[in-house]
């Protein structure tokens, strides 16, 4: 991906991302677009003390929320030249970087939150995050961003055969488009910002997110049936600038990477908690919640995987999330 420089303000370009006081106190800056209040914000903040605290007070995070360092893309390009120590991005945005992030968008890819977990702390994982190194970018973790669901203004999504006819709103995705049409709906790539009228309007029928995007959207306002089929699960991944990393001692990274797990285990559980009372507030509105049975959804889909048979990077990792999903 190439790094454009023009629409990057010069305060932020000449920022100092490890700076060194007196006291010699490595410093890094982490900027990303959540508000205060989200899961994965808390989740840093608690990253921060834990830094501090492992380090003695020799290290510490420095946090920017709500874009006030730039947005997301400038974020990213700020950390593939060192002007930036850390940011936040979804899995899918890595994709540009990295094809190894494709397979975890795949629809059904996981059989249950424990096996995304699985995935996402075991070496799957770790091979991934480490994939976008050549872009001077290395990931950290990742925190849980849910599962995407379908909800309509129509009826309620109990099996694909509700889905026909259907004009459902999609990420501007490859992946997102193929899934809808296998399960017999019509894919409508629209941008966020219109989708809230679009489906007061009758432009799309339904679209498709997790729970406390759902309620924050104020969705669940035309919205009345909402299907938790947990069709794709992408995480969000905290990245790090390689630039930056390397300029650590080894005993830095070593707490760096540390709190950075550590605050992983506190992010799900914010996350749990934000799912739980989105959901107590949708249904309080009048929304009804279902869950439908999976496997009717998932058999209409294998095509999917099977497209990547050609490409032995990505059809591996595609087997070795399924294999790491059996019963043992």
């Amino acid at each position: 991906m190439k790094l454009k420089y023009s629409h990057i303000s010069v305060f932020i370009l000449f920022l100092f991302v490890i700076s060194c006081t007196d006291n010699k106190v490595t410093s890094l800056k982490l900027s990303h677009g959540l508000p205060v209040d989200h899961p994965v914000h808390k989740a840093m903040e608690m990253m921060a003390s834990r830094l501090a605290e492992l380090s003695s007070n020799k290290m510490e995070i420095k946090i920017y929320p709500s874009g006030q360092l730039g947005s997301e893309q400038q974020n990213v390009e700020l950390l593939q030249i060192g002007s930036l120590a850390m940011t936040k991005v979804s899995a899918a945005v890595l994709e540009g970087f990295a094809e190894e992030y494709k397979v975890l968008g795949l629809p059904y890819i996981f059989t249950s939150k424990q096996h995304y977990y699985d995935v996402c702390d075991g070496d799957i994982g770790k091979d991934i995050l480490l994939s976008t190194q050549k872009k001077w970018l290395r990931g950290l973790c990742f925190y849980d961003a849910g599962s995407r669901s379908f909800y309509s203004t129509k009826k309620m999504i109990k099996t694909p055969s509700d889905l026909k006819g259907m004009k459902i709103r999609v990420m501007k995705s490859k992946t997102a488009m193929e899934m809808v049409k296998a399960l017999g709906g019509s894919p409508s790539p629209l941008s966020w910002g219109e989708l809230y009228t679009a489906l007061q309007s009758g432009v799309v029928d339904g679209a498709e997110n997790n729970p406390p995007t759902f309620y924050a959207s104020h969705h669940y306002e035309v919205c009345k049936n909402y299907s938790l089929d947990e069709h794709a699960s992408i995480p969000d991944v905290l990245v790090m600038s390689k630039v930056v990393w390397d300029k650590l001692s080894k005993q830095e990274q070593k707490w760096l990477q540390q709190a950075a797990d550590e605050s992983v285990i506190e992010e799900r559980k914010l996350w749990a908690k934000a799912e739980e009372n989105a959901l107590i507030q949708i249904k309080e509105a009048g929304v009804k919640v279902i869950k439908p049975d999976k496997k009717l959804f998932s058999v209409k889909i294998k095509h999917i995987y099977d497209s990547y048979r050609n490409n032995e990077k990505i059809y591996k990792y595609i087997k070795r999330i399924q294999n790491s999903g059996k019963i043992k």
